[in-house]
């Protein structure tokens, strides 16, 4: 099932400059959209150190669950981009499948930095979503920067409903970089 979904979730396009674009196209697509669903955001962005754009998809499967993807963090003051990937697994009962886009946002140089060059570990205990229509829940209002980061998600397609712990990982991708 892993391996599968890796593959599902990998940037697609056969040379890494391709990756890369594709990555890219998305990555604006995301901005827009969270701009339109959450115009405080795009504030908090033309204000910020720099932002990544993360898009996931993750399944469920009864005791043991797993998702991947890609993205890419940007510095605003070099125009720097590191291409990532993001990993997670997650143990306890669960059926779903979720795709979403994730957006971080770093209040100062230092955050930023520390998210590139370390990444991210997340762990979540309990979640449960649902979709209405086809469409997923979007962000709505304003997040407040928490350890100098703000975290919008936006839910593209899925249902699922879990009740587990499961962890997070970022990290750069050394075939983009």
């Amino acid at each position: 099932m892993l391996p599968l979904l890796l593959v599902a979730c990998a940037a697609t396009g056969d040379t890494p400059h391709d990756q890369r674009a594709n990555i890219d196209r998305r990555t604006e697509e995301v901005l827009d959209r969270l701009y339109r669903e959450s115009p405080a955001a795009e504030k908090q962005v033309s204000e910020s150190a720099g932002y990544a754009v993360f898009s996931n998809f993750g399944v469920d499967l009864f005791l043991v669950g797993g998702g991947g993807g890609y993205g890419v963090a940007v510095d605003r003051s070099s125009g720097e981009r590191t291409y990532m990937k993001v990993g997670e697994a997650g143990i306890g009962i669960g059926f779903g499948v979720k795709d979403f886009r994730a957006v971080f946002i770093f209040e100062t140089e230092e955050r930023l930095r520390r998210f590139v060059t370390s990444g991210w570990d997340a762990t979540v205990e309990a979640a449960a979503s649902a979709e209405l229509e086809g469409k997923g829940a979007t962000a709505a209002g304003s997040a407040s920067f928490t350890d100098g980061m703000a975290i919008y998600q936006l839910t593209e397609t899925g249902l699922a409903l879990r009740v587990n712990v499961r962890g997070t990982k970022y990290w750069k991708d050394s075939s983009l970089n």
